[in-house]
């Protein structure tokens, strides 16, 4: 019998690795269902779900050029209609919201283009082009980043101040 993409078949399980199953079809010719091809959800083990000299039905899904079988289990089940997943809504065009510009929130001028300088926004955006206001009472991210940093400037300072006397560095007088 030939083997054809797309047939179903019977076949027994004839060996069990990591990657997924050995099935023996009729006439000795060996395929392999590979681990993402036994079930719907996600397979951890291939132990779990098949075991040594198992009558499984398998759909031959593809025939290499060199002889190598490619089958699945999953496919051989039929789903209902009701479980296919609806087709996408095509996504909205999207602009910078107030004042246009990238998605960043930009469309003002000068050095700043893009950048949340003009246009009313910046970095206060969340990815839907949408104004993020923080709740009240709890600093924005860029009064966090600027305290950051005015504190790591400030222990920058101190730690040279420390140090140069120490390593002789800077002109300091050596003793």
């Amino acid at each position: 019998m030939a083997i054809e993409v797309g047939t179903k078949l019977e076949g027994k399980v004839t060996g069990i690795t990591h990657f997924g199953a050995f099935v023996d079809l009729s006439g000795g010719v060996t395929g392999l269902v590979h681990i993402s091809e036994i079930a719907d959800n996600y397979v951890k083990d291939v132990n779990d779900h098949l075991k040594i000299n198992d009558v499984v039905t398998v759909k031959v899904i593809n025939v290499d050029k060199d002889g190598k079988i490619g089958l699945s289990i999953k496919q051989t089940i039929d789903k209902p209609a009701s479980e296919a997943r609806p087709p996408r809504a095509p996504r909205p065009e999207r602009t910078g919201g107030p004042g246009g510009g990238d998605r960043f929130g930009g469309g003002g001028s000068g050095p700043s283009q893009g950048r949340g300088g003009g246009g009313g926004g910046g970095f206060n955006r969340d990815r839907g082009g949408r104004s993020f206001k923080p709740a009240p009472g709890k600093p924005s991210f860029e009064d966090k980043m600027s305290r950051f940093l005015k504190d790591s400037e400030e222990r920058i300072s101190s730690l040279k101040k420390n140090t140069e006397g120490k390593r002789g560095g800077r002109g300091a007088k050596r003793v």
